[in-house]
């Protein structure tokens, strides 16, 4: 059971998918720790020694931000965006699209489900006198 970063990796996956896992570590990052440790790709997490993992985890704590620090850090930064009153700051409070996309159709993953209404407002009913 290899844990680095406060993270259980799976056990039966290669290392470079593995270490994808832990937030913060994508997989060219995977493969330049790898590289550096001289670790080979094709290892299971489960084949790796004692020795790896440790190497694998001071190498990770020491030189990448991760997990709970990475997630702080962008947190802080979307707030201070938020305070200082700029575009993209009031973007991220209205819980809208922050980078120039487009918002009339799409951006359903940032607006939420359309709500229903819309169109039957717009009809009016034809009433006899």
């Amino acid at each position: 059971m290899a844990r680095i970063a406060g993270v259980v990796l799976p056990e039966n996956k290669r290392i470079e998918y593995a270490l994808t896992y832990v937030y913060g570590i994508g997989l060219k990052s995977a493969q330049d720790i790898l590289n550096k440790l001289k670790i080979s790709y094709d290892k299971r997490t489960r084949e790796l020694s004692n020795d790896e993992v440790g190497s694998l985890q001071s190498e990770i704590t020491n030189y990448y931000v991760t997990e709970g620090d990475l997630r702080k850090e962008i947190m802080l930064n979307i707030k201070r965006l938020q305070e200082i009153g700029c575009y993209r700051g009031s973007r991220h409070k209205k819980g809208l699209p922050a980078r120039g996309q487009r918002t009339k159709t799409n951006a359903r993953t940032r607006k939420g489900p359309r709500r229903a209404g819309g169109a039957v407002a717009l009809k009016k009913k034809v009433t006899k006198k």
